[in-house]
């Protein structure tokens, strides 16, 4: 019954790839009707709805949800999520303290053969002397001994075993939990989509050298605090973030017409050179777009701005400096705009604020927001009042959103059910409709490699796609019916469902409706039905079924 299912599943992409709203009128023009409203508001503005959510909102009314969710700061504790995140520790540390005491293979090496002194602090002492001690141990015996599977461990078991073994792996797994259990629980919903959203849209690459150590300080003080913040704040804070500054190399570039340059060649050298990587995509993803009228020209000229903004060693406390010594001090002219000789890091803030403030960038901000939350293909009216108070209101990105909220391009027939979850949304609307006990995340985040969106390992500096139907394969639907089967049945360890979420006698539309929060489709109603009369497995199976289905990837 299951191969006939994901056969049903497979002839509906077509039916995912169409809004079912599509008519001869406009879509976007025709208004939601209030009953599903609420619904709505759950699918686009957290990662899918948890029981009891629709009924909370109504109790409080939606306009005061939507304005706590506006104002996370007034929404209170949440002590499971709280418990969750206590617990990764490597969260809260800075990039020295993380080499120090999750120290990569080559240090370990490095401490090992006496190239480097262990480190001073206690604590941090006794870690790298015991990987050093088993560093010999594993040369001496060959290691041939088979190690045990992280993913069968508990928690605090696995921790330790990192932390003897491969101690910068602990940075990477406590990244990808504390994204998953913040997403999976967090009473602040709109705040989680906010930072999955300009997380990707300035898109840092986890496994590029040192930024794995980097990412979590990104995350944590560049992007987070700022996601309902002014553009222009958001977009100076990346361009400081030394994550930001290795992945797209401006660390390394050094101006034409600059001191180092000119040492370099009276000695005979080749001077390092201009890297125009980060000014390349400051323009083309994160201010202006691809079509926003720049040139080649405006980018080398972007480039020679930010010559000199670099990064600290690690054991000089890292993070962003400004090296005047490499700082290309000739006059430069961006987007028309002329930059006097002799300037210093100036240079490059004034850059940022032509750029933040330029209509391009705010619709290439705008249409992006709209594609995340309204429509892979979002109304050209809608962006363009978005764009306005984006101009008008100094970029304040919460007041962007105010104005989305309040269109009825988002209330719209067009827009409901509109989108395809791409898979991190996929998964984590999973873990909330089936309400599970999520005690550990790291088998989940594994299973997003599986269904094509590793997290932090977006390896181009666009980010992974908004719109929902560049997800949308066979192969990307078979991974989903593969994963919500596994879940429903309580196959990925430390995610239970619990016994008594449905009772063994509840019909299969009852689940679907329990789990959609709304009727199936008659595809889905039918075959699930069928399976149910057929099937001796219990709700279990009929709820990965529906978890699977082509009704549940739309939001």
């Amino acid at each position: 019954m299951r191969t006939g299912f994901i056969a049903v599943c497979l002839l509906a992409i077509g039916t995912l790839v169409v809004s079912p709203a599509e008519t001869k009128q406009d879509p976007f023009a025709k208004k939601l009707d209030k009953d599903r409203e609420v619904l709505h508001a759950l699918n686009r503005l957290t990662f899918g709805p948890q029981p009891g959510d629709v009924e909370r909102v109504n109790r409080i009314g939606l306009k005061k949800w939507i304005e706590e969710q506006l104002h996370p700061e007034k929404i209170g504790d949440n002590p499971e999520l709280d418990e969750k995140l206590d617990a990764l520790e490597t969260l809260r540390l800075t990039e020295g303290q993380l080499l120090l005491e999750y120290p990569p293979p080559f240090l370990i090496r490095q401490y090992a053969d006496g190239r480097l002194p262990l480190p001073r602090e206690q604590e941090a002492r006794q870690i790298a002397e015991d990987l050093v001690a088993k560093l010999r141990d594993r040369k001496q015996d060959g290691d041939s001994g088979a190690r045990p599977r992280p993913a069968m461990m508990s928690p605090a078991d696995r921790r330790k075993f990192w932390q003897a073994n491969n101690p910068q792996q602990a940075v990477t797994y406590d990244l990808w939990e504390a994204k998953i259990y913040r997403a999976a629980l967090s009473d602040r919903q709109l705040l989680e989509v906010l930072d999955d959203f300009w997380f990707n849209h300035f898109n840092v690459f986890l496994d590029k050298g040192v930024d794995r150590y980097l990412l979590a300080q990104y995350e944590r003080d560049t992007i987070r605090p700022n996601v309902f913040g002014k553009f222009g704040d958001l977009l100076e804070a990346t361009a400081k973030s030394p994550a930001m500054l290795f992945y797209l190399d401006n660390s390394q570039s050094v101006g034409t017409f600059s001191r180092l340059a000119e040492r370099q060649r009276l000695a005979g050298k080749k001077p390092r050179g201009l890297n125009e990587n980060y000014a390349r995509e400051l323009l083309e993803l994160h201010t202006l777009g691809v079509n926003g009228g720049y040139t080649q020209k405006d980018v080398i000229e972007v480039a020679r701005c930010f010559t000199g903004w670099t990064i600290r060693e690690p054991r000089q406390g890292g993070g962003f400096y400004f090296n005047p010594n490499m700082h290309d001090t000739a006059k430069k002219v961006v987007l028309g705009h002329g930059i006097k000789e002799g300037g210093g890091i100036e240079d490059g803030e004034k850059v940022l604020r032509i750029l933040a403030h330029h209509p391009a960038t705010a619709r290439h901000i705008c249409y992006e927001l709209a594609q995340r939350f309204v429509a892979d293909t979002p109304p050209p009216a809608l962006v363009d009042r978005m764009a306005q108070k984006f101009l008008s209101n100094d970029g304040d990105l919460r007041e962007v959103m105010k104005t989305m909220l309040n269109s009825t391009g988002f209330w719209s027939e067009g827009a409901y059910l509109g989108k395809i979850k791409s898979p991190f949304e996929f998964a984590v609307s999973a873990v909330r409709a089936l309400d599970v006990d999520l005690d550990d995340a790291f088998v989940l985040s594994n299973q997003l490699a599986v269904l094509g969106e590793p997290l932090y390992r977006k390896r181009e500096p666009a980010g992974y796609s908004n719109a929902g139907s560049d997800w949308l394969n066979s192969a990307a639907l078979l991974a989903r019916m593969n994963f919500a089967m596994a879940l429903a049945g309580n196959r990925i360890r430390g995610v239970t469902v619990a016994a008594k979420r449905f009772r063994e006698e509840e019909d299969a539309g009852a689940i679907a409706d329990s789990l959609l929060l709304r009727p199936p489709g008659e595809q889905t109603l039918r075959a699930i039905t069928a399976a149910q009369s057929q099937s001796k497995t219990g709700p279990g199976y009929v709820m990965g079924l529906v978890i699977g289905s082509p009704d549940f990837q739309r939001h």
